[in-house]
């Protein structure tokens, strides 16, 4: 398989007769690209030799015929005969040499090829597909050239270098080619030179891509895109009247050991991606696990929420119920307050106005004012009578008194006004001696 694949293509032309041309350019031999043919002319110049002998040969009858003298004399007879004889020979001749010219000068150009045509040796245009006529004795068909057929051609490259200076086992390029200029094309350089020329273009162009690429990187080169190498052969070989319609790059061959190498990566990597691959199904359950209990905590969450809503708008509906009550109540106690306010002042209102009524009645008779405060001065001093300090003796000189010191007679005069309770009595007469102090204010 590899030894196919390394088989370079090889341009090469051929003599061929005119019946196998077209068998030449369509199919050839096995990796063997036959763009052009040179016809293998059977054409010679015996049609000439025909002509001209007819042409003596009419030429020879008219002689005789003026030989002729008329008189009817064997002689005549002789040369009439002659003549005769010259002129059949004369016209069958010419009409061979005729057939023969015409025939020689049929020139059938197959269709996707051009044909050059030659004079003397110089090209002086090309025919198109089709039949045409050479009359003139020395044109002829030089070359059949295939302008419409993209030929392929394979070239690889063998110990090509990477940029670490490995040598690469091959780098097979492909590309397809067409002749656009025939002329161009067999004047310049011909199918044999163009042959190496392009295999040494297409080596220099591959070289100094792999030169680019590190070894590692080298299987990238396949199907890679290749148009700046082809716009570089384009340039090269316009000149010769050939462009390049497409080309890449199918294989490259890396040496063992670096395939080896590359292989034990590609496994590696197939194991990482593999691990890769079983770590994200791993994470995607935890993922998912994870999601599910997210969801459920929201779940609980939101059902939380919904009773602390609830609870909320309970105690919402509570602190409203419980500010009605309180502001009911506020305003019954208002209310409370209000009224015993108003009972009050009016109460207060009743007593000035009794008050005022009274003191009025006191100015109007003084002897009623002054009867009423004697009356309350009395009831003071009753009461301030009824409450005055008694007396109380204490012996202490006598026969059964066992201590008559001094500390003793102070303990005693000490504990005497509590036991006697003068500090009621004062508070018993403060009232009194207050309406007599007002009454006197009032006088």
């Amino acid at each position: 398989m590899s030894a196919t694949r390394n088989r370079r293509s090889v341009i090469s032309e051929e003599v061929a007769p005119w019946s196998e041309i077209r068998t030449l350019l369509r199919g050839g031999e096995t990796d063997k690209l036959i763009p052009v043919i040179i016809p293998r002319h059977t054409r010679r110049l015996w049609w000439l030799l025909l002509i001209w002998l007819g042409v003596f040969l009419l030429l020879t009858g008219l002689m005789f015929s003026l030989r002729q003298t008329g008189e009817g004399g064997a002689g005549d007879i002789a040369y009439g005969t002659l003549a005769t004889l010259a002129y059949g020979g004369g016209v069958l001749f010419t009409l061979a040499g005729l057939l023969w010219w015409w025939r020689s000068s049929i020139a059938e150009i197959e269709q996707g090829t051009a044909g050059v045509l030659t004079r003397y040796g110089a090209v002086t245009r090309t025919l198109d597909p089709g039949r045409h006529y050479l009359w003139h004795p020395w044109s002829r068909v030089d070359f059949v050239v295939d302008t419409a057929t993209e030929i392929p051609y394979s070239a690889p490259v063998m110990a090509c270098p990477t940029r670490e200076n490995v040598p690469l086992r091959s780098i097979e390029f492909f590309l397809k080619f067409r002749i656009t200029d025939a002329v161009l094309f067999v004047r310049t350089i011909g199918a044999g030179n163009f042959d190496l020329v392009l295999s040494q273009a297409v080596q220099d162009a591959i070289r100094q891509r792999a030169r680019l690429v590190q070894t590692e990187r080298a299987y990238d080169l396949r199907g890679s895109d290749v148009a700046d190498m082809q716009e570089l052969l384009n340039r090269q070989l316009s000149r010769y009247g050939v462009r390049i319609t497409g080309s890449n790059i199918p294989d490259v061959q890396l040496p063992a050991q670096y395939q080896q190498h590359l292989a034990t990566r590609e496994r590696v990597a197939k194991e990482r991606t593999a691990y890769e691959q079983e770590w994200g199904l791993t994470r995607k359950r935890r993922i998912d696990s994870l999601q599910m209990d997210i969801e459920r905590a929201k779940k609980v969450r939101d059902a939380r929420i919904v009773e602390v809503k609830a609870a909320l708008n309970k105690a919402r509906e509570d602190v409203a119920q419980l500010l009605e009550e309180q502001e009911t109540n506020a305003q019954k106690v208002r209310f409370e307050i209000e009224t015993r306010g108003r009972s009050g002042l009016i109460a207060a209102e009743n007593e000035a106005r009794a008050q005022r009524r009274l003191a009025q009645a006191y100015r109007d008779n003084p002897a009623v004012l002054q009867y009423e405060l004697a009356r309350r001065r009395l009831e003071v001093g009753a009461i301030l009578a009824g409450r005055a300090p008694q007396p109380v003796v204490v012996r202490t000189d006598g026969q059964g008194s066992g201590d008559g010191s001094a500390l003793t007679t102070l303990l005693t005069a000490q504990l005497l006004p509590k036991v006697g309770g003068g500090q009621n009595g004062a508070a018993a007469l403060a009232p009194l001696a207050g309406q007599a102090r007002k009454g006197d204010r009032e006088d």
